[in-house]
């Protein structure tokens, strides 16, 4: 007859970090460099506001660089919208995901330092925050490593929209994969 177990400390371990902010083998240098051509955007969708019309999508031709690097990670490339979040995007309209966008942002990143960085950022219930995993905007360090934003300061509203800008670029690829 087996022994009842005496409710001690759970043996399990603790998750692994994310592979990509913590690598087991040197990365080349090339890699993890941000793309110059994705911070230049910042300026060109910084007159996007959150709340236009769904007119056609912004133009994500600049932001190829970033996105064939996160094509490379294996953990930034398992994401994708389920079906829920997919009708979610349908019922609600990009122009209604693009504001929910802008204030996740602007509440959960653009503070110099965001209450509970680097978990403030759930991974799945809303089509932004699968977004902001698989685009590595979802906390100050991995904007730090994939699109050469530094922590310790506020964002700017140029930064602000660009990040807006590549989850939209995101959700609208998704979208389109049907």
């Amino acid at each position: 007859m087996p022994v009842p177990r005496r409710h001690t400390r759970s043996t399990r371990t603790a998750p692994s970090p994310d592979p990509e902010l913590f690598p087991t083998e040197a990365a080349p240098e090339r890699e993890n460099a941000p793309e110059s051509a994705s911070k230049a955007a910042c300026d060109a969708s910084a007159s996007k506001q959150p709340g236009t019309p769904d007119a056609a999508p912004e133009p994500a031709d600049d932001l190829e660089p970033l996105f064939a690097r996160l094509a490379r990670s294996e953990f930034r490339s398992r994401f994708r919208l389920r079906a829920a979040e997919r009708a979610y995007v349908a019922a609600k309209g990009l122009a209604a995901i693009r504001g929910h966008a802008a204030d996740f942002v602007h509440t959960r990143l653009a503070p110099a330092f965001p209450p509970n960085d680097g978990r403030q950022t759930p991974m799945r219930g809303h089509p932004v925050f699968v977004a902001q995993h698989a685009t590595g905007c979802c906390c100050r360090g991995c904007l730090g490593k994939w699109h050469g934003i530094p922590a310790g300061r506020p964002l700017t509203a140029e930064e602000e929209a660009y990040v807006v800008r590549v989850l939209m670029a995101w959700i609208v690829r998704q979208m389109e994969r049907g």
